[in-house]
């Protein structure tokens, strides 16, 4: 029954925080700024542990979205995989690398937006 009640945009952030947990990413965060941006609904973030590393989790985030009709929109950062940003429209994913998730910290630059506990948007 919840599930009938969730958004597209829940639904969205849902599938990739999965692809994301499954391929072991650190720190997964979401942030709900649709009550403060028109860029989208969610951000979700989290880093690797390597330049492949997180590259492999952009491969599996695109694969999962893809699957369910979504691709992305834009990707950037692929190359250098420091942060990726991957545009999905209603969510956008950011993966860092640890150093660069410190230094840009997109949790205190979006505090305004609500945090949102990843568990709540999967199932």
């Amino acid at each position: 029954m919840a599930e009938q009640t969730r958004t597209e945009s829940e639904k969205l952030a849902g599938i990739a925080i999965k692809a994301l947990e499954d391929h072991k990413a650190v720190d997964v965060r979401v942030i709900d700024i649709s009550g403060v941006s028109v860029i989208a609904d969610y951000f979700i973030i989290a880093n690797g542990t390597s330049q492949h590393q997180n590259q492999a989790l952009c491969d599996a985030v695109e694969e999962a979205m893809g699957q369910t009709g979504h691709p992305a929109k834009q990707i950037e950062g692929y190359g250098t995989a420091k942060w990726i940003l991957l545009d999905f429209g209603e969510i956008i994913v950011h993966v860092f690398d640890a150093e660069d998730r410190m230094l840009y910290d997109l949790e205190k630059i979006w505090r305004d937006g609500k945090a949102v506990d990843p568990e709540t948007l999967q199932g």
